[in-house]
């Protein structure tokens, strides 16, 4: 397009506009920043120029121009859980026994869905991050597992996933403990811990075909982790052991 080398006013100005057109102006932003940081040894006044009139206002513009309201899945509720609990069609059928100690785990285990279930990209799949059954442990009144791989952890060597039982009818003890029965008597020497009737890992499609028979599409995958953050900080758990 001919234009200088030197970075100007101008020319980051042009920049975000162009940008704004095809991805969300809140990107571009971000973007804009990297840049900065990058080309700041080279051209020191590229920090001066990024903070000017014309380039603050270009973004604000392209803003309000392009700008779309970020769509947010709502978390679930222990309500949900506990209507699903009751309405589930039983006798209950190993897959569902699975899915369901999923839900409750996800959601009182604050687990993302991908920590559960086996991806439906290619390039994601890893059976190292899957976790194992020797890794479980089961109690009375709690039931822990390994996390492995989980990207939380700075030196990956997992984390452990501790579920305590829960007074009223959206335990996850329970289900867990009747479903990993049901999988040590028809799975005896498989390894993974979450499987399927045909003895393979639960994939994401799987699940979220499953939790759409209960809700709408304004719950998801997220809805869990979020639903069970949410639980935790009105029961007035603290922020830092949330996160």
């Amino acid at each position: 397009h001919h234009f200088p080398v030197e970075p100007s006013v101008d020319t980051l100005s042009f920049y975000v506009v162009y940008m704004c057109q095809h991805i969300q102006p809140r990107s571009v932003e971000c973007y804009l920043s990297s840049i900065v940081s990058q080309l700041e040894p080279y051209y020191p006044s590229i920090r001066e120029i990024r903070q000017s009139q014309l380039v603050h206002r270009s973004l604000k513009g392209s803003a309000r121009r392009f700008g779309q309201v970020v769509v947010r899945k709502q978390p679930l509720l222990r309500e949900d859980l506990v209507w699903v609990v009751n309405t589930i069609i039983r006798p209950l059928s190993f897959d569902n026994h699975l899915w369901l100690a999923q839900l409750l785990v996800g959601f009182f285990g604050l687990m993302r869905l991908g920590e559960l279930v086996w991806p439906d990209q290619l390039d994601l799949q890893d059976y190292a991050k899957l976790s194992q059954h020797h890794s479980v442990c089961l109690d009375t009144d709690h039931f822990s597992f390994l996390l492995p791989h989980d990207k939380a952890n700075i030196r990956f060597e997992g984390n452990q996933v501790l579920i305590q039982h829960s007074v009223g009818e959206d335990d996850p003890l329970t289900p867990f403990a009747t479903y990993l029965n049901m999988r040590n008597c028809k799975f005896p020497l498989q390894p993974f811990l979450w499987l399927c009737s045909n003895g393979r890992p639960p994939s994401r499609v799987w699940f979220i075909r499953r939790l759409c028979h209960f809700f709408d599409a304004r719950i998801a995958g997220h809805s869990l982790r979020a639903g069970g953050a949410t639980s935790f900080a009105a029961a007035g758990v603290p922020l830092a052991s949330i996160q």
